[in-house]
């Protein structure tokens, strides 16, 4: 469970710094609000994880499952690893962690 937690936090983290990335570089105003709240989200999902695992567990769940639909397919369109590329993979290893999680507990 503590292994997934500081997942969550580190993905959390780049999410927002990623939305934070998209705004300077592009202009993307979508970016910095989409960025942000899935970021917090990802955060509140791991903080949630020890005390209310369901709730955490669903939420970054939720949240990795958005941003997998978003990203996978605009990855293998574009074949651009920045964003696309990273976000695929955080996204599909927090699905995965979570499953993982899920079943140990």
């Amino acid at each position: 469970m503590e292994a997934a937690k500081i997942y969550f936090i580190v993905f959390g983290a780049l999410t927002i710094a990623g939305g934070i990335v998209g705004y300077i570089k592009a202009g993307s105003v979508a970016s910095i609000i989409a960025g942000s709240i899935t970021g917090v989200l990802l955060l509140v999902a791991a903080f949630l994880l020890p005390e209310h695992h369901t709730i955490g567990l669903a939420t970054a769940l939720v949240v990795s499952l958005l941003l997998a639909a978003q990203f996978v397919p605009k990855f293998l369109r574009t074949g651009r690893v920045m964003p696309a590329g990273m976000m695929s993979i955080l996204s599909v290893i927090g699905i995965v962690a979570v499953i993982i999680v899920w079943v140990k507990k």
